[in-house]
């Protein structure tokens, strides 16, 4: 009986243990141009080795990671499509959005560059070549940040891509559309991030960027806890908390790929505005 109580015990530690050590994790919908970069690679690990707990990330496209918060499937969101973000709380499905980081867009393509687009300075009027000249421009077309960025900036320039046979919907990651556009020659937007891990260039080159248009905030959301009562709320707010706090914007901050810090923390721009 007594080696029978023992084991019990035993049991009950182990699964208690098991228990502690799942209530310590969260589950984080992000983009693939974070976790793809090798952002969370450096970056989570110092977070837990702060506060113990362990972040698990769902790297998918923006309107993908609102779907999936939207479920209740996951405890926070960084993201980055700014509109979508206010909607997000602005419909009662986030708590709070805050500022965590920027990069910014850049529209790669051949060297050739055959809509003269290194010859424009804004964004509109690359894209207004790149239509005139029917040039091949392959879009993620995935509903992603980048994605959605992309269809304002076509809107803007008073083009209508529709059914054309220059413009390239593929429904894929950033690294795929990269890939496609080195294949045939073509035009994308692409994230800073995403462009500086990409190795598989070729002739494609970096032919506009600085536009102010092509600034790409990306920002925390909380789920709101009347939605999902479910969610581990006050871990996620942790999190949350520690991505603007002077150790998580450091840990953003050190973030550099071939050297090229990619993502700049949210305190530094305000700081220098």
């Amino acid at each position: 009986m007594t080696q029978l109580l023992k084991c019990v015990t035993l049991s009950l530690v182990l699964v208690a243990g098991i228990v502690s050590a799942q209530e310590r994790t969260i589950t984080l919908a992000s983009t693939t141009s974070t976790e793809q970069s090798g952002f969370f690679a450096q970056v989570l690990p110092k977070f837990k080795a702060q506060t113990g707990i362990e972040v698990r990330v769902i790297a998918v496209g923006t309107g993908q990671a609102f779907d999936i918060a939207r479920r209740g499937d996951a405890d926070a969101l960084l993201v980055h499509d700014r509109r979508g973000e206010d909607a997000f709380v602005e419909e009662g499905f986030g708590l709070e959005r805050r500022d965590v980081m920027y990069n910014d867009f850049v529209i790669v393509g051949p060297s050739t560059d055959p809509a003269g687009v290194a010859a424009t300075g804004t964004v509109v009027e690359a894209f207004a070549r790149i239509a005139r000249s029917e040039s091949i421009f392959t879009s993620r077309g995935d509903d992603s940040g980048t994605h959605r960025a992309e269809l304002r900036h076509w809107r803007e320039a008073g083009v209508e891509v529709g059914r054309t046979r220059w413009y390239r919907e593929l429904g894929a990651g950033m690294g795929p559309t990269l890939n496609t556009s080195a294949d045939l020659g073509a035009y994308t937007l692409s994230d800073r991030a995403s462009w500086a891990s990409f190795r598989n260039r070729r002739g494609l080159v970096v032919l506009l960027q600085g536009d102010p248009a092509l600034l790409n905030p990306y920002g925390s959301l909380l789920v709101d806890p009347a939605r999902h009562p479910h969610l581990k709320h006050r871990l996620a707010r942790t999190w949350h908390d520690w991505l603007v706090s002077e150790a998580g914007q450091r840990a953003i901050a050190a973030f550099r790929i071939d050297d090229e810090r990619v993502f700049l923390p949210a305190a530094a721009v305000a700081t220098h505005d």
